[in-house]
């Protein structure tokens, strides 16, 4: 029995870290387009503020924002966006 309890802790332990994991990846990623909005009046703001954005989130995420970015400023940053995004970091 004491196994199995074992065990069961192991699994939900497990799912809890990757539900946190993808809460908080969420979250960032949501706050970065906040972010990016209230900056996008400066060039220089927003290219920096892309750059964090683009280091704290998973590549899914990154490839997310960089189409959003693409959508919502390309008309303003399209050459900041690309450069940003092919940038290894």
């Amino acid at each position: 029995m004491f196994k199995n309890v074992e065990a069961y802790l192991a699994i939900l332990n497990k799912f809890l870290r990757k539900l946190i994991t993808e809460i908080i990846t969420t979250t960032m990623y949501e706050m970065s387009k906040k972010v990016l909005t209230r900056v996008s009046f400066d060039r220089v703001l927003f290219k920096k503020e892309l750059r964090k954005a683009r280091k704290w989130l998973k590549p899914k995420e990154s490839l997310m924002l960089k189409a959003w970015c693409l959508a919502t400023f390309g008309h303003m940053y399209r050459d900041v966006i690309i450069e940003v995004f092919e940038t290894i970091s």
